[in-house]
């Protein structure tokens, strides 16, 4: 019994050890990603293990070899990497599932920007003060930490803007295709208004696959909209999703709730109803938490990004169950809900005026 305890708290010891070190695991990734290290080892699918030299000779032929080795190894840890071990002194490493992820393919798209998004200077100085959440859920620790909210912060900064577009189009894309594979609520829509669009990537991808849509409205804020490319059929709008939005018979978001509080929820949710006729739909694309937490990959991943919002956005902006969204639309006046579980993170939540 007294051995049973020990082992439980030298576990215990490890596991709080993990978590005080846990940084060092995004800022590697972040680290990897910027060295270009997944598409060097890709190289269009052949995936040769390299060794950290072997790397560092085709990106940064002057840089570290041995620091780079001990980054791959920690991510080896975490199933970024597969290691080779040639021998005492030699270990190579290829790309796994998760590592893919990170290789740019044919459209210029992959996780890499949204890696490099969340670990930008200005949102990195907000995490220390997750805290300020707590003591005052009134300030952000982003406003605390750079003087304006991230919107605000985000418009001056075009380098930002664009990163956000391209690590936006990075995430969306296979998650849009999930849906569109398993959500039939398009079919018969003849203007759709994508509310938070961004590039317009969600649009383009849902007219490719339902050409009955006859207009497309992309509505972001102007300077977002103003980068937008050219997309036959769409409209790039630019203005206020809090003052009005653009009329459709259905009306698309994705991750658009989540990053506010309920109140501007109700807001949001009040311009989609007063611009859909009687029978049409809001469709919301967003993180859905489970009712009871457990430690799987899927319920960690939606927490997190329910810190990352509370830190980053709002502290009263959050992840919400089912049930909370359909509260949220019946206060609405939308009287019909359902949700649709089809892509691993995001769940399809329909509200029909």
């Amino acid at each position: 019994m007294a051995d049973e305890r020990t082992e439980r708290r030298n576990n215990a010891r490890i596991a709080i050890l993990e978590l005080a070190n846990m940084i060092s695991v995004p800022m590697s990734l972040h680290a990897i990603v910027r060295l270009n290290v997944p598409d060097t080892i890709w190289q269009g699918g052949a995936n040769t293990p390299l060794s950290a030299s072997q790397i560092l000779s085709r990106v940064l032929p002057s840089g570290d070899p041995e620091n780079l080795q001990r980054l791959l190894r920690m991510l080896t840890s975490y199933h970024v990497f597969a290691e080779h071990i040639i021998n005492a002194s030699e270990r190579r490493y290829s790309l796994t599932e998760i590592g893919q992820t990170l290789v740019t393919d044919d459209d210029g798209l992959s996780h890499a920007a949204f890696v490099l998004q969340h670990h930008q200077d200005a949102l990195v100085k907000a995490w220390p003060l997750v805290h300020e959440a707590v003591a005052d859920p009134t300030v952000e620790p982003f406003v605390k930490a750079n003087g304006e909210s991230a919107y605000a912060y985000y418009g001056k900064k075009p380098e930002m803007n664009e990163l956000m577009q391209r690590a936006m189009s990075g995430v969306s894309v296979p998650i849009m295709k999930a849906i569109l594979d398993g959500y039939d609520g398009f079919q018969g829509v003849q203007r759709l208004v994508d509310v938070g669009g961004s590039a317009g990537d969600c649009m383009r991808l849902i007219r490719q696959k339902h050409p009955t849509i006859r207009e497309g409205i992309n509505f972001d804020l102007p300077e977002v909209v103003a980068k937008a490319p050219n997309i036959p059929g769409v409209t790039h709008v630019g203005g206020d999703m809090f003052k009005s939005i653009p009329a459709g018979d259905a009306i698309f978001m994705k991750w658009v709730l989540t990053t506010w509080t309920d109140e501007e929820c109700k807001l949001i949710m009040k311009n989609c109803y007063d611009s859909l006729p009687v029978g049409g739909k809001m469709i919301a694309c967003e993180p859905v938490l489970p009712i009871e937490s457990d430690s799987s990959h899927r319920t960690r991943a939606l927490l997190e990004g329910d810190i990352f919002v509370m830190t980053i956005y709002r502290t009263k902006g959050k992840h919400r169950t089912e049930e909370e969204f359909h509260q949220l639309g019946l206060s609405i006046g939308f009287p019909k809900f359902r949700a649709i579980y089809i892509d691993h993170f995001d769940t399809v939540l329909e509200f029909q005026k």
